[in-house]
């Protein structure tokens, strides 16, 4: 076992303001809310029907309720840990790796899943908001000349050109509230639109009829999706780094406070979704249900500007650890100073390469599939409990320890069985994809 008996000193010696006047640590709990609504609800809400349709009622229910269950948990770990050491503030998720695992392990556990979930988010967004641009002005516009899917991605992209050169999360505070409250509006949307719909003629509720092993991999993916609906947990301690704390008033508090928030406006959105959504289409649901409503056309060209517009802000919350991460290292490698030309210049080629990867492969719930196995099981449903049984050691046998290993074995599941699922899926449609139209 790691000793953990001292921070790395590079956590210590970036954190000596943590205490004072630093502008970057001013958010109040709600900020946290709704950072975290725009993280955690996303995409994935919409797929979340057509999850259901492969897993069916029971299990489709029961893998939701043990998944909210399960990340709340975790989350409030993460908070916990996050000022775990008197003193210190693990302000980003590879650095309470380090502190769990060693100087040299530590970022070889954590830092690549981190950057699977955020990278694959933003991969994930770019598609996601030139399918509902796009869809927004078919239904906006019917007569209008009809513009390739990848034209539309390219114009979402290019929104981040510019969002990207804002400096840090407390200036994209204004974009993330806003992404959050349409996260609300357009899954209140989908589900009351299914409601009113009603059920589709001879609706069936019977699993897809594919072979027993296109079948298997698809549930599998399905794992996937439900495991990408889950995020921020890559994001929570950037999050909790921008709220003040004091001895008297630890961070842990109020972030706690914004997390619960967080996962109440989650509940109200997912349930409805998930479980009215499948009710109405059955195994015909799409893999964004929004595609499946077709009137009031006015409110579904809504819904899908808002998700555009959550999307927008959903991109800059993954993005900014990575902005970051990026110029840390160049500034610490090339010494290459630091200012708007160092901004500049990473921010832009890390938005062309989510853009460049997103055109290349726009397969929806492939790609929630495999991100979400791969990045999302490990950094939302056992890393942090992992950590928490190096750290807090908890007695075995205990009810805690019991939790934390249940945590990590269904965790592990997940990402073996949605990874290998959502990478087969992937590989499968892109054999009858024709690229770049």
């Amino acid at each position: 076992m790691v000793s953990t008996s001292q921070p790395p000193k590079e956590v210590v010696d970036g954190d000596e303001k943590w205490k004072g006047e630093d502008p970057t640590r001013r958010a109040k709990w709600w900020y946290a809310t709704f950072h975290s609504v725009t993280a955690m609800i996303g995409a994935g809400v919409l797929s979340l029907p057509y999850a259901m349709a492969y897993l069916g009622w029971g299990p489709g229910t029961m893998v939701l309720f043990i998944s909210w269950c399960m990340t709340l948990n975790t989350m409030w770990q993460m908070i916990q840990l996050h000022e775990c050491v008197s003193g210190t503030r693990f302000d980003r998720y590879i650095d309470l790796g380090r502190y769990a695992f060693g100087e040299k392990l530590g970022p070889w556990i954590v830092l690549p899943q981190q950057l699977i979930v955020q990278i694959g988010c933003d991969i994930v967004y770019m598609v996601t908001g030139g399918k509902c641009m796009k869809k927004f002005m078919e239904m906006a516009c019917v007569n209008c000349f009809e513009v390739k899917q990848s034209y539309w991605i390219l114009i979402f992209g290019s929104i981040h050109f510019f969002l990207s050169q804002l400096p840090n999360f407390n200036s994209v505070a204004g974009v993330s509230l806003a992404a959050a409250i349409m996260s609300l509006s357009y899954s209140t949307i989908a589900w009351f639109g299914c409601l009113s719909r009603g059920r589709i003629e001879n609706v069936s509720y019977a699993y897809k009829e594919t072979s027993v092993q296109d079948s298997m991999f698809r549930v599998f993916n399905a794992l996937g999706q439900i495991s990408f609906a889950f995020a921020g947990h890559a994001v929570v301690l950037e999050i909790q780094a921008t709220i003040p704390s004091t001895p008297e008033k630890p961070s842990k508090v109020p972030m706690w406070k914004g997390a619960v928030g967080a996962y109440f406006v989650n509940a109200i959105c997912y349930f409805p979704v998930a479980l009215i959504g499948y009710w109405a289409f059955g195994q015909d649901v799409e893999d964004n249900v929004l595609l499946n409503l077709k009137r009031p056309a006015w409110l579904i060209a809504s819904a899908n500007l808002m998700v555009v517009v959550h999307v927008i802000g959903s991109y800059q919350v993954y993005a900014m650890p990575v902005f970051d991460m990026l110029e840390r290292m160049i500034r610490k490698r090339f010494n290459f100073p630091d200012g708007f030309c160092l901004r500049f210049i990473t921010r832009s080629t890390y938005v062309a390469f989510t853009i460049f990867v997103g055109v290349t492969f726009p397969f929806f719930g492939d790609l929630l599939g495999f991100f979400g196995g791969f990045g999302f099981a490990p950094t939302s449903y056992f890393l942090p409990s992992i950590m928490w049984l190096v750290i807090k050691k908890p007695k075995r046998y205990s009810f805690n320890w019991f939790i934390n290993w249940a945590s990590i074995f269904v965790g592990v599941f997940i990402m073996l069985a949605s990874t290998v699922g959502g990478l087969r899926n992937i590989v499968a449609d892109a054999s009858t994809y024709t690229f770049y139209t």
